[in-house]
């Protein structure tokens, strides 16, 4: 049996994210993830680039808070 192009590679690229990355999975309002597309587009990074900058900064924010 042949095997499909690709299928090793897509395997292979799992089988690393899965080990080294955690996996989320954000629910957003009903039309806001294409405002959160364009805002990613505008600032020239992915949408998960985007998300992740935005979660850091914030734990930035609270930790300073939080120490003050």
């Amino acid at each position: 049996m042949e095997e499909k192009k690709g299928t090793a590679a897509t395997r292979a690229k799992n089988k690393y994210n899965a080990a080294n990355y955690d996996r989320l999975y954000p629910y957003a309002p009903k039309g806001r993830k294409s405002e959160y597309e364009a805002a990613a587009k505008d600032a020239g990074v992915s949408l998960n680039d985007y998300i992740i900058t935005a979660i850091e900064e914030k734990l930035e924010r609270d930790n300073k808070t939080t120490e003050e």
